[in-house]
């Protein structure tokens, strides 16, 4: 059920109110029996619900130095492959094309 936030008219009262969706809109204020009105709310980011969390949801200390040796790896392979000479090797194995008839 959602939480309803009203502010009051005639006072300025704030308060908020926890409504089921089919219940009517509150009228009147609790302090002061002016006209209510239901204000937009941004509504909740998100709500944890259950027993907690579980360990599956971190990974270990391993896994995560397993992921940065993988990401310098690539970043090895990467700089070799866009370096000069590997530039260079690479157009002097290329077979030059025959002139077409």
């Amino acid at each position: 059920m959602p939480t309803y936030e009203y502010k009051c008219d005639s006072c300025g009262y704030l308060f908020e109110e926890f409504q089921s969706i089919t219940d009517k809109p509150i009228e009147k204020c609790p302090k002061c029996n002016g006209k209510v009105r239901r204000l937009i709310g941004g509504g909740n980011g998100f709500i944890f619900k259950g027993s907690g969390f579980y360990i599956t949801d971190y990974r270990n200390k391993s896994y995560s130095e397993a992921a940065k040796a993988d990401k310098r790896r690539d970043k090895k392979i990467d700089k070799k492959a866009n370096s000069p000479t590997e530039k260079a090797d690479s157009k002097k194995n290329k077979t030059p094309k025959s002139p077409e008839k």
